[in-house]
């Protein structure tokens, strides 16, 4: 419990913090400050000495120097709970969250416990390889999240901190790829029969290229009907919550980065369909709320069934709409940015996946374009 008026608390990590203000010489302003130690009394003691010393002229960086981080003192794990504090006064929650399942589920098991001090680059790499993470991605989240840690820490307490650079790992990369044509033809016959909202929002994926979050927090209020688009403004997903009665909890969010914000148009079939659906309630799958994305895949996976369809990630709706797109002669900018992406590059290398079709029907104008060059058609001499 803290002392009330005296700026003196105990941290969840059983340490006391002391604060105090001090005279930053390179912002030209008085800035909060701590001490730190194992009792009430030793803090008060600490903030008492460093009053003192800065009184009689040291500087506010040679006192938090000497007093207010002792390095021999301060482990990794109380270095990242101070950095997460941070980031959650000052970042989405959901970035916050992030954060926390990225440090609780590797970055504590293999550096909690080890003095700052101790920390090498190859002693953080060969902590962080124990874990066996093998995905590309998530192997450069922990690397993120770890320097965002040792560059807060740095300046907070003066003292410098390894930057850990991140080793090159073997991409593991899944193709995603699409449903094939005879598979969306199953598929939109499931979705054109018996209707319901689950089946529109499958359907309303392969038309538009949303995201499930994006999908499960769309309102009514995003649809303009009078010019035909849909506007994505939100998302939902389930994050890791820290200290929480279940592991997960639905949250909503802004989109996923500035380029996720965007508007899209939609077809006449589409918004005859959504006319249809309107019942007054403000979110479109949810009702009252937001759709939880594991119901919406659940639904999924009962309609691929029904489809007699193997089962394909949620997300291959995704990339069968760009796939289609491309193939239908939609040019890669507007692709793009329908779908939401920060570059081209992005939408061509993941999202586009050309069949044996398109490519056959490609080769095949080629020889055609060959043949009017030669002035007959190629074939066996006769």
């Amino acid at each position: 419990m803290g002392r009330h008026g005296e700026n003196i608390r105990k941290r969840s990590d059983g340490r006391w913090e002391a604060r105090y203000m001090a005279y930053d010489a390179e912002k030209k302003k008085n800035t909060c400050r701590s001490v730190y130690g194992h009792s009430y009394e030793e803090v008060k003691a600490k903030r008492t000495a460093v009053s003192g010393k800065m009184m009689s002229g040291e500087t506010a960086a040679t006192v938090s120097d000497q007093e207010t981080a002792p390095l021999q003192d301060l482990t990794f794990e109380i270095a990242a709970q101070e950095w997460l504090d941070a980031v959650k006064s000052q970042q989405k929650t959901s970035t916050y969250e992030k954060y926390c399942f990225i440090y609780h589920g590797y970055l504590e098991k293999a550096l909690g416990g080890v003095m700052l001090r101790q920390i090498t680059e190859k002693s953080a790499r060969d902590s962080i390889a124990s874990c066996g993470v093998v995905s590309e991605s998530l192997h450069k989240s922990i690397y993120g999240v770890l320097n965002g840690i040792l560059r807060y820490t740095a300046r907070r307490y003066h003292i410098m901190l390894p930057e850990i650079k991140r080793p090159s790992v073997a991409a593991h990369r899944k193709e995603v790829g699409t449903f094939s044509r005879s598979e969306q033809a199953k598929l939109l016959s499931v979705l054109c029969t018996k209707r319901n909202r689950f089946k529109l929002g499958v359907l309303l994926c392969l038309f538009t290229g949303l995201r499930l979050g994006e999908l499960c927090a769309l309102k009514w209020s995003d649809i303009d009907f009078g010019n035909k688009t849909l506007t994505v403004r939100r998302t939902v997903q389930r994050l890791y919550v820290e200290n929480a009665r279940t592991k997960t909890a639905l949250v909503e969010a802004t989109p996923k980065s500035n380029n996720s914000r965007r508007e899209i148009p939609l077809q006449d079939a589409i918004v005859d369909l959504l006319t249809d659906f309107q019942d007054g309630e403000e979110y479109v799958f949810g009702g009252s709320g937001p759709l939880d994305p594991r119901t919406m895949q659940n639904h999924y996976k009962r309609i691929l069934q029904e489809a007699d369809i193997p089962y394909k990630n949620f997300h291959v709706l995704r990339h069968t709409y760009a796939t289609n797109c491309i193939e239908g002669g939609t040019d890669i900018k507007s692709l793009s940015e329908m779908l939401g992406h920060a570059s081209v590059k992005i939408t061509l290398n993941y999202y586009v996946h050309p069949s044996m079709d398109i490519k056959r029907t490609y080769a095949d104008n080629l020889c055609r374009f060959y043949a009017k060059i030669y002035g007959q058609v190629l074939g066996r001499a006769g």
